[in-house]
């Protein structure tokens, strides 16, 4: 089962490589067939097979020979692993209700693996993938209150208030350092995002997906500028850490606090 949620993670990463790039160009997401950025040749499809194609072809075009960017595998290998790693954790093919909650997270990490990507590439959190994945967590929020909500459930049970809360308070920690920084060490699209995080992690793993996120960006920082990859005043993009930080609170946060308590227990 995990070998099916793999491929269609490796198919789904092939597709994310062609938002991200047409997204950039303003291009149409659905029509049109993939083609080479350099001669722009149209790819024929036993050259568009996610992974297998780059391998086959050497990193080159079949037509221009121009040279293949080694983000397309990396990205479907990722989202492959990740589509196995949802699988993994959410789904068990006997419980019908687990497919609705594996279905929302293989969504969501479509959407924020497209938004890594496209951050680390553009310095910009692309709307046209922001917005509706926002969307795209508010409807399931809903469908998994109206699916489980009970008389006496805890509050920080029900995702819908627990996942607000926890957008507003993250979107007002960012507004508040942009606002104060006039956007020297967050952008706004930054608080744009963390409403989406805030929804998809809920409270209170949305405070450890920000520490993670901070120590991550801060540790990745550091070795950039001592291998002086990067300046002390050098921008680097902060949605992929958040991105990566929301990733590891969804997968670990019970294990992650379950240790930090250990420490002091």
């Amino acid at each position: 089962m995990l070998l099916i949620f793999l491929v269609a993670g490796l198919i789904v990463g092939s597709f994310l490589n062609v938002v991200v790039y047409r997204v950039n160009l303003a291009e149409n997401l659905v029509t049109g067939r993939s083609y080479c950025p350099h001669c722009k040749n149209k790819i024929r499809w036993y050259d568009n097979i996610p992974v297998l194609s780059f391998l086959v072809l050497k990193a080159e075009c079949r037509d221009c020979q121009g040279k293949i960017s080694w983000q397309y595998p990396m990205v479907e290998i990722f989202t492959g692993l990740m589509f196995a790693a949802i699988g993994w954790k959410f789904f068990n093919i006997a419980d019908v209700s687990t497919w609705i909650a594996t279905s929302f997270y293989l969504g969501a990490a479509s959407f924020l693996i497209a938004i890594f990507v496209y951050d680390w590439l553009f310095l910009e959190i692309p709307g046209l993938v922001l917005w509706p994945a926002i969307g795209w967590t508010v409807v399931f929020n809903l469908i998994f209150d109206w699916s489980r909500l009970s008389l006496g459930s805890n509050l920080l049970d029900i995702a819908t208030y627990s996942g607000t809360l926890a957008a507003f308070a993250a979107f007002m920690l960012f507004f508040l350092m942009v606002a104060v920084s006039k956007e020297k060490w967050m952008g706004m699209g930054d608080a744009y995002l963390v409403i989406l995080l805030g929804l998809i992690a809920g409270w209170p793993n949305i405070l450890l997906a920000l520490m993670l996120a901070f120590s991550i960006g801060a540790i990745i920082g550091l070795v950039l500028i001592a291998f002086k990859k990067k300046k002390m005043d050098s921008q680097i993009p902060f949605g992929p850490f958040l991105v990566a930080g929301t990733f590891i609170a969804i997968f670990f946060s019970e294990s992650i606090i379950n240790w930090y308590l250990g420490l002091f227990y």
